[in-house]
C-alpha cells in the first residue's frame, strides 16, 4: 500500500524540513570577571644595542693542571670551551709583493702547538694498560712493565725532537704559533695550564690553533686598489670561539707596509648587529 502523494496537503518534502537555529545574541558590554591580556612590552635594555664581549667560561679540560690554583684566576675572563664553536673568518693582506712574500713565508707552519708535556702521562698510561692484563697472560713483570714504559717515553721524546718532513711542517699557510710563538716555559706546562691558556687568549684571541686554513689570491675588488708592485692574498680559516683580534697589532707592527683586514664570515643567518660589531671592532 503506497503512501500519500508528495504534494498532498500536510506533507512536507525532506528538503523542506530543515530546522533553522536562531543566531545567538551577542552580549552587550563586558562581563566583570573577564580579564584581557596585558599588552606586550619589552625592557629598553633589550631593544637598545649592547656592546658584544666574550662570555666567561671555564677551562676547556676541567681546571688547573696538577692542582695548581695560584693562577686559576688568570682564566676567569678567557673563552675556552670544551667543545669550541669554530667561527669562519677571512683575512685579506695586501701590500708590496716582497713584503707580502715575507709574511707568507713566516706564517707557514704545521698548524699545531708543539707542547712539551704529556710524556709522563703517556708512560703511566702504557704501564696501566700492561697491568690490566691478567698476570698469567701478561708475560712481563711489574718492574719490566715500568722499564718498558720508560723506554717508550724516551722514544716518544726523541721522535718529537726530530725535525720531520718540511712539507708537513709548513702545511698550514697561517700558523699563529709560527707568527707569535708561545714561550718555551709555557710549552713545558701543557695546554691545560692556566698560564698557557691565559697567554693564548691575550696574544692570539683564541685558545686553539686555527683550522681549515687556506690561502688564495685576492679578488678583483682588492686588486683594483693596488698599485704597481703590490699584491694581495686572502686567508680563510676557522678559529675557536672568538676572532683572533689580538694577533693583528703585532702583525701590523712587524710588517707596517702591509694592510690587514680581518672579517668574520658568519653567513646569511648570522645576527646583523653582532656581525657589524665584529667587523668594525678593529680598523683595517
Amino acid at each position: 500500500m503506497s503512501g500519500p502523494p508528495r504534494d498532498a496537503p500536510g506533507v512536507t518534502a525532506p528538503n523542506r524540513q530543515r530546522a533553522r537555529t536562531a543566531p545567538a545574541k551577542r552580549p552587550r558590554g563586558r562581563p566583570r570577571d573577564q580579564i584581557l591580556p596585558a599588552p606586550l612590552s619589552f625592557p629598553a635594555a633589550l631593544l637598545a644595542p649592547a656592546a658584544v664581549s666574550p662570555p666567561v667560561s671555564q677551562p676547556r679540560r676541567g681546571g688547573p693542571a696538577g692542582g695548581d690554583t695560584a693562577h686559576a684566576g688568570a682564566i676567569d675572563a678567557v673563552l675556552c670551551l670544551p667543545n669550541p664553536d669554530w667561527l669562519a673568518h677571512r683575512l685579506t693582506v695586501s701590500g708590496p709583493m716582497a713584503t707580502l712574500a715575507a709574511l707568507q713565508n713566516a706564517a707557514a707552519g704545521p698548524g699545531v702547538v708543539p707542547w712539551r708535556s704529556g710524556l709522563a702521562e703517556a708512560a703511566e698510561s702504557w704501564f696501566n694498560r700492561m697491568m690490566a692484563v691478567p698476570a698469567q697472560a701478561r708475560g712481563i713483570s711489574v718492574s719490566g712493565a715500568h722499564h718498558l714504559a720508560e723506554q717508550l717515553r724516551d722514544a716518544l721524546a726523541a721522535r718529537r725532537a726530530l725535525p720531520g718532513d718540511r712539507a708537513h711542517v709548513r702545511a698550514c699557510p697561517l700558523d699563529l704559533h709560527a707568527l707569535i710563538p708561545l714561550p718555551e716555559a709555557l710549552l713545558e706546562r701543557g695546554p691545560d695550564d692556566p698560564r698557557a691558556i691565559a697567554w693564548l687568549w691575550a696574544h692570539w684571541g683564541t685558545t686553539w690553533p686555527l683550522r681549515h686554513v687556506s690561502v688564495r689570491p685576492a679578488g678583483a675588488a682588492v686588486r683594483r686598489r693596488l698599485q704597481d708592485g703590490q699584491g694581495g692574498v686572502v686567508f680563510r680559516f676557522h678559529s675557536a670561539d672568538w676572532s683572533p683580534w689580538p694577533a693583528l697589532p703585532g702583525l701590523r707592527a712587524r710588517w707596517p707596509a702591509l694592510r690587514f683586514s680581518l672579517r668574520p664570515d658568519y653567513g646569511p643567518g648570522s645576527a646583523p648587529g653582532l656581525r657589524h660589531y665584529l667587523e668594525h671592532s678593529v680598523p683595517d
